[in-house]
């Protein structure tokens, strides 16, 4: 699919990039753990000298994707875009891929309905 994508010009935006949901979510699969909590994230922020949401989006450009992360701070926002002058090596994405346990962290897309959110 990524090679049809590429062919066609196609970029997958990511939802949730940084995993918010986790953080609203504390009884979902992953028990509410942020991937900015993983041991492997912060060892590679500690590495090049940035924080562990600036691994996370370099890891979704590194894979070809458009991370659209939600901040209203301006601190964040502006540190959300400091992160072109790094890149992580094909074992550093390796690690980070690895982190990955198949589950949805968030809400089954199909199951969203205006009641599940209290509207009508």
């Amino acid at each position: 699919m990524r090679e049809l994508h590429d062919r066609l010009g196609i970029v997958t935006e990511c939802w949730s990039p940084l995993g918010g949901i986790t953080v609203y979510r504390p009884h979902g699969v992953n028990g509410g753990r942020s991937v900015m909590a993983e041991p492997v994230v912060a060892g590679l922020a500690a590495e090049y000298g940035k924080t562990p949401a600036q691994v996370v989006l370099r890891w979704h450009i590194e894979h070809g994707l458009c991370a659209i992360p939600k901040s209203v701070k301006p601190h964040r926002i502006a540190e959300n875009f400091d992160l072109f002058d790094f890149a992580l090596t094909s074992d550093e994405v390796a690690a980070t891929d690895a982190l990955d346990t198949g589950r949805r962290s968030g809400p089954d897309p199909e199951s969203i309905r205006l009641d599940s959110f209290s509207r009508r």
